[in-house]
């Protein structure tokens, strides 16, 4: 059985499912530093680290990396220094979105944002325009575009897979809401 080996297999998937693992892990790691960095290190007085340390062990990330990321972000660990970030912007027939960045770097995130929303036919806005239909809460913005195509609902949806595949992001929000019927064709 030459050219067979059951080892390569098992390598391959393990190396995209860890890739995966990677990619969530430091994700939860920019969060807790973020919040071990505003709050403060006790988990038990820092309700906002609290909760990322929670989503954290959800995602299954290993208890030394958690204890690392809340040392560095309290300040006992040297490490990179992360800031939150929002962007604004418009995707395609004018959804608005808001989109929250943990970054070390905001000129590289800013301009990987910018291309993002123009390869997907939107464009980044300026501060402000679109934060007053999130202000309340970005869950339930203050109106919503009814999307009635599916190739438009799919438009929009790649748009946020992308926005989320993007290593920074937190978070998106957008203020779309897909028709019955397209929505059960998705």
């Amino acid at each position: 059985m030459s050219g067979h080996s059951k080892w390569a297999n098992i390598k391959r998937k393990k190396e995209a499912n860890d890739a995966k693992k990677g990619k969530v892990f430091s994700k939860f790691s920019r969060l807790i530093m973020s919040c071990a960095r505003q709050g403060g290190g006790d988990v038990d007085a820092n309700p906002a680290l609290r909760e990322a340390v929670e989503r954290a062990k959800q995602a299954r990330m290993p208890k030394e990396n958690i204890e690392k990321a809340i040392s560095k972000g309290a300040g006992t660990l040297e490490g990179e220094h992360y800031e939150e970030v929002v962007y604004e912007g418009y995707g395609p027939f004018g959804v608005a979105f808001l989109v929250k960045v943990l970054t070390d770097n905001r000129n590289r995130t800013v301009a990987e944002i910018r291309g993002i929303f123009t390869r997907h036919g939107g464009s980044l806005a300026e501060a402000g325009s679109t934060l007053y239909i999130f202000s309340v809460d970005p869950e339930n913005p203050s109106y919503n575009v009814e999307i009635e195509s599916e190739g438009d609902a799919r438009k929009l949806m790649d748009l946020i897979d992308a926005l989320e595949d993007q290593d920074d992001v937190q978070s998106v929000y957008a203020n779309f809401v897909v028709a019955g019927q397209v929505s059960e064709a998705l």
